[in-house]
């Protein structure tokens, strides 16, 4: 990907088009990334992205099943999971690039098919077997 070097802009949004389900999604993980090494719980990240606790919920998990996150020893709580460089370096131009670029970083997540839809579709894609 980017041993060593700095994500370019296509890596920003190659990772925003194929992690990112949604602007809160987007705002949750950077939130917990900012806030790192900081566990955060779903109550906590509902209250500061202002969206209901079932939401906040379900982006949590989305972000775990993701591995983009990981849960805290209590169970309760989430904190971001800074084991690689790698992945810190393209969080971090990804932090960059939204604050710059925030209508269009917006507008790429908003003209996504829903996750349902990209299933679907996914479903019926032709893969050659891997024997």
């Amino acid at each position: 990907m980017f041993p060593d070097a700095q994500p370019t802009s296509s890596d920003v949004d190659r990772f925003i088009l194929e992690e990112i389900d949604s602007v809160p999604h987007l705002e949750g993980l950077l939130l917990l990334w900012r806030s790192a090494p900081k566990h955060c719980t779903a109550e906590e990240i509902s209250k500061q992205l202002y969206v209901p606790l079932n939401q906040a919920s379900s982006i949590l998990d989305d972000l775990l099943r993701r591995g983009l996150v990981s849960r805290g020893s209590g169970g309760q709580a989430v904190v971001y999971d800074s084991g690689s460089d790698t992945r810190n370096r393209l969080i971090e131009a990804v932090d960059r690039t939204y604050r710059r670029e925030l209508i269009r970083i917006s507008g790429m997540i908003h003209s996504k098919p829903s996750a349902g839809v990209r299933a679907f579709a996914d479903a019926f894609r032709f893969r050659k077997d891997r024997d």
